[in-house]
């Protein structure tokens, strides 16, 4: 699933974003997914409801925002990366002050959740539901026929498996590639 992801918009309020880079994350048979050692508090949502997101901490510091993803059992996340600013760049910039140029707002997982205003408060947002906090639209630009595909980074084990996919030459990505 999570190529499929790409392209599509990621929209919180007025701020929305195109996916432009995800990572896959396989559950209780990957050891790099929160997964791995079955339902905690932590990962439960993870073996639940396929499209709702799974928001936590990454070392204490930023928000990652994932969509549950996995077959009829087990469980399984894709993290989304990076995404394209599309609208509401204003209320984007004030929340990455750090960020110098438009591609640098939301081209890595954290900065992404602090563009778009992700946090806690959106935990198991049914990200289908029109009425839902945080949501996944599609409109109309397919994924990529042959998306960019190379290992996972910012884990430290299972890092030659090749599920992170990202939008060909799109320059929002995150980095390196």
């Amino acid at each position: 699933m999570a190529p499929e992801l790409l392209n599509l918009l990621l929209v919180r309020g007025d701020r929305v974003g195109r996916i432009v880079e995800v990572e896959a994350y396989g559950g209780e048979r990957d050891p790099a997914s929160h997964a791995f050692r079955g339902p905690t508090p932590r990962a439960a949502i993870m073996f639940g409801e396929v499209g709702r997101l799974y928001v936590y901490r990454s070392y204490g510091v930023h928000w990652c925002a994932n969509v549950v993803a996995h077959g009829d059992e087990g469980a399984g996340a894709v993290l989304i990366r990076a995404v394209e600013p599309v609208a509401g760049l204003a209320a984007m910039w004030p929340a990455r002050p750090a960020a110098r140029r438009e591609v640098d707002l939301a081209s890595g997982p954290g900065k992404l959740c602090a563009a778009l205003g992700i946090s806690a408060d959106d935990l198991g947002a049914d990200l289908l539901g029109p009425a839902s906090t945080v949501r996944l639209l599609d409109d109309g630009m397919a994924p990529p026929n042959e998306p960019t595909v190379g290992p996972r980074v910012g884990i430290s084990v299972a890092t030659e498996v090749p599920w992170r996919f990202s939008v060909p030459g799109s320059p929002h990505r995150s980095r390196p590639w």
